[in-house]
């Protein structure tokens, strides 16, 4: 049934399970690629498909102000808007909240945003946002939360993580309890005590799963590392978790051996624009360096996508020092399907009873 969440092995904190939506199964532990804007970047779904992404994300923030709800109703829906026919994740709006700091006034009701296209006035409520998310059909939808940089006074984050509870309740109460499903947001920042009110009051609101937000803003990695582990173990077992704004090798690894599901970052297409080239085992290296002009070897001998298959690091190179677009396709291609790779392999390792060695090995080579 929609919303169902089934663990099928475990691996120590290692999670492997099933998430029922009603545009299909997600396979856990998932990576989803970012479609900010209805598109992930230089990608058709076509390839989204060939690749085995079963979700993608988009943007409350940035679809609101273009093209906007109405167009978005009347298209059908985001599914038929972007032609993509799997599951789809809306975020809120409060990534935003942080990144648009100059430009947004926070409140107890909600945000008042300037957008950064024109200028225009917008406002953010909880409702309205659930509201909005439901209209455009998607399968998840995450409650409005107040992000805060790390670091910051810790009664800047109590406050915050005050205000991401009164905002989850309020979203709870709107929600129509459909066809999509309503994730919480923990909140809290670096603190034990307010990650752990913050996640007790949110699972006391029985959402169908929960997000671990605030991290990657600033903190080191071995904070993200425990404070993303001790949220994890606080959130129920039957119900997934998402750690939002993840998207290393490294970072993905270390999540899954904390107990996490679900992830999703901008950065492997972001890093395939650029010429960065993501492996399977963990390590990086950017195709706009001398070496690659002469190298004749696949972006990665351990991955079977397509790009792997066909195309030889001196030709991507090559594409990169002439301009041509081409190039960014083909790596943000390579990136992504490096990850969903690495999440299926990783499934797999829990399911086999392999995890561990698995989980070093990458690890290991992430940090050469």
């Amino acid at each position: 049934m929609n919303g169902d969440f089934t663990l099928r092995a475990t691996a120590g904190a290692a999670r492997r399970g099933t998430l029922e939506t009603m545009h299909g199964a997600v396979e856990t532990p998932c990576f989803m690629p970012v479609g900010t804007l209805a598109d992930v970047k230089l990608l058709e779904p076509r390839d989204l498909h060939e690749i085995g992404t079963r979700i993608v994300l988009a943007n409350t923030y940035h679809l609101w102000l273009r093209p906007g709800a109405e167009v978005l109703v009347a298209a059908g829906g985001l599914h038929r808007f972007m032609a993509w026919d799997g599951p789809l994740l809306t975020d809120s709006g409060g990534f935003q909240v942080f990144s648009l700091e100059s430009r947004r006034t926070v409140d107890n009701d909600g945000v008042t945003f300037r957008s950064h296209l024109d200028g225009s006035t917008h406002r953010f409520t909880p409702e309205g946002v659930v509201a909005f998310q439901e209209a455009l059909g998607v399968d998840i939808a995450m409650v409005l939360d107040q992000c805060v940089k790390l670091p910051s006074p810790r009664d800047e984050i109590v406050a915050a993580a005050a205000r991401t509870t009164l905002w989850a309740q309020r979203s709870a109460a709107a929600w129509r309890r459909g066809a999509t499903l309503l994730f919480g947001i923990v909140q809290g920042g670096l603190e034990d005590d307010l990650r752990a009110r913050s996640a007790r009051e949110l699972v006391a609101l029985d959402l169908p799963g929960y997000a671990i937000g605030g991290l990657s803003v600033g903190e080191s990695r071995a904070e993200m590392d425990r404070v993303a582990g001790m949220t994890a173990a606080l959130l129920p077992a039957d119900k997934p978790r998402y750690l939002m704004g993840v998207g290393t090798v490294r970072d993905l690894v270390a999540g899954i051996d904390r107990g996490i599901d679900l992830f999703d970052c901008v950065y492997p297409t972001r890093s395939g624009r650029h010429g960065r080239v993501l492996t399977r085992r963990g390590t990086e290296y950017n195709l706009r360096n001398a070496v690659y002009a002469r190298d004749f070897a696949p972006l990665d001998e351990n991955c079977d996508c397509r790009i792997c298959g066909v195309y030889s690091r001196a030709y991507l190179a090559h594409l990169f020092r002439a301009g041509e677009t081409l190039g960014g396709r083909l790596v943000s291609y390579h990136n992504v399907a490096a990850l969903t790779g690495l999440v299926r392999e990783s499934r797999a390792a829990i399911e086999g009873g392999g995890w561990e060695a698995f989980r070093d090995g990458v690890l290991e080579g992430a940090a050469q």
